[in-house]
């Protein structure tokens, strides 16, 4: 699946709470974190900004760069790890698989090699019924999703607006 330039603007607005980067505390995430639920970090900042709050992500999706940029890959206290091809702007079939394997390997973290921002959508839609998926807003913050059928259909209508490749 392609993201097609139509989309672009809209992928712009949060599926979720955003928390303002000044405001991006240990207590705030947490407040928005139901106790129990399985927690999906997408994104190298993320993850680790979570790992240091002592928040362990049970599935953790990181590519090895911020903004465009190398970076170390956030410390890990997973014991599964697996690794898939995306390339930018797209939803590759293997992404997909991955994601749906390594939710039941929890805690597991999928290394990229392309990029992961987009693998948001089909976390949201695979995701456990008790989940909340974080990513990074870029320049903006931090957003928290908490998995309902609202925001599963809300992704799968977005990935089913993209163009198959």
């Amino acid at each position: 699946m392609h993201l097609p330039e139509n989309l672009r603007d809209s992928l712009k607005k949060p599926l979720g709470i955003l928390i303002k980067d000044s405001d991006t505390t240990k207590e705030n995430i947490l407040r928005n974190i139901p106790t129990g639920s399985f927690v999906i970090t997408v994104g190298d900042a993320t993850t680790e900004k979570l790992i240091k709050f002592g928040i362990i992500p049970s599935l953790q999706i990181v590519d090895g760069l911020e903004k465009r940029f190398k970076r170390e890959f956030p410390s890990s206290t997973v014991k599964t790890t697996f690794s898939c091809n995306n390339p930018p702007a797209q939803i590759t079939q293997e992404s997909i698989d991955v994601i749906k394997i390594a939710i039941k390997e929890s805690p597991a973290r999928i290394t990229v090699i392309g990029e992961e921002d987009l693998l948001v959508l089909p976390v949201c839609v695979y995701a456990p019924e008790n989940s909340v998926v974080l990513y990074g807003q870029p320049n903006e913050g931090l957003v928290i999703v908490e998995i309902n059928s609202e925001t599963r259909n809300k992704a799968e209508s977005i990935m089913n607006s993209m163009k198959m490749m």
